[in-house]
């Protein structure tokens, strides 16, 4: 039983340590290191789940377990991991906002 858990701490440190490497959610869109695996979307992991496949590696088993436990509806587990390293990572460009209220910009 306490080998189990030691597994289950060290798989978590390790998926709070891991960020995506590659693709949509890697350095070309979260600069430096990608978007950490814990937030990646629910969607991008069911996507590798049903039709691309997890990729070899650790780095397929701990997507594997985070899919598996946002579908399990456990995403609140990651919450400490989101607290420690600053806040959930926003997955959306910022959008520019500014406003012409001088009247010469039609709606």
């Amino acid at each position: 039983m306490e080998d189990l858990a030691q597994r289950m701490a060290a798989d978590l440190a390790a998926i709070e340590k891991t960020c995506m490497p590659f693709g949509k959610f890697g350095p070309k869109f979260r600069p430096p290191n990608g978007v950490p695996i814990y937030d990646l979307p629910a969607e991008y992991l069911m996507w590798f789940a049903n039709k691309a496949g997890f990729p070899k590696g650790r780095l397929g088993e701990l997507l594997r377990m985070v899919y598996q436990m946002k579908a399990d509806g456990s995403d609140a587990a990651f919450d400490g991991m989101r607290k420690r390293n600053g806040g959930r990572v926003s997955l959306r460009e910022e959008r520019k906002r500014s406003f012409d209220l001088t009247g010469n910009e039609p709606f």
